[in-house]
């Protein structure tokens, strides 16, 4: 079965061309123009990935993200205006799993889809099955799920797919073009701060489960899950 799409969107004449596109690309979509009618449907469907326009009339496209991650684990990519890189940030801090600057391209948003539902359904190259933990840190692949001490951290997609790498590779040094590949399916391009946008919010959530500073930054090149040598 193919995946399927909800586009949250105004733009009518948009939503139409892309739906069409991506159902060319092999995707069920669909679209909902309104932010607040799209939270109701959400609590009665569920999709694989969301695309969710940051400007939407009404209830803004923020608000719908604050709102969906209250129940809806769904990757949600967020559509921002070129060029607004405060909107971007806050949205991967309240849980976007990805953005992409419009007008986007067709195609570029369908390979971002399928990276995000490859990801979020645990495929990679690497034995993705493999349970990790590292010391009170314990990370299920089959599960997608990570607890700290026995706490759930409740991660997002793009989350469980950045702690994952850094766990897979604990006590070494992850750069950060390695870890946008491996947890987000791309390239890291010029000035783009997701990688560090993602490990800010795992810090947080393993902190407030007694799991501080356990993700170091190296200063130029990327972050390290900290060993100790009774976890080796």
């Amino acid at each position: 079965m193919s995946a399927t799409i909800l586009i949250i969107d105004d733009d009518r004449e948009l939503c139409a061309l892309l739906a069409d596109f991506l159902r060319l690309e092999g995707f069920e979509a669909s679209a909902i123009h309104n932010g607040a009618d799209a939270v109701e449907h959400c609590h009665q469907h569920s999709y694989d990935a969301i695309v969710l326009d940051i400007m939407l009339p009404g209830l803004q496209g923020l608000e719908v993200l604050r709102q969906l991650r209250t129940f809806c684990p769904t990757p949600v990519l967020m559509l921002t205006a070129r060029g607004e890189d405060t909107d971007r940030i806050v949205g991967l801090e309240m849980g976007a799993d990805d953005y992409l600057p419009k007008p986007c391209n067709p195609r570029e948003l369908a390979a971002r889809l399928r990276a995000v539902l490859r990801r979020s359904q645990g495929s990679s190259g690497e034995d993705t099955d493999a349970p990790l933990q590292v010391g009170l840190a314990c990370l299920d692949p089959q599960q997608r799920s990570v607890t700290y001490a026995g706490d759930d951290l409740q991660l997002t997609s793009a989350e469980f797919n950045v702690l994952h790498t850094l766990m897979a590779n604990a006590g070494k040094v992850v750069d950060k073009d390695t870890l946008s590949q491996q947890a987000l399916g791309r390239a890291l391009t010029a000035y783009d701060r997701s990688i560090d946008v993602h490990v800010s919010k795992i810090r947080k959530k393993l902190a407030a489960a007694g799991g501080d500073k356990l993700i170091i930054s190296i200063r130029g090149i990327g972050y390290q899950f900290t060993i100790s040598p009774e976890d080796s």
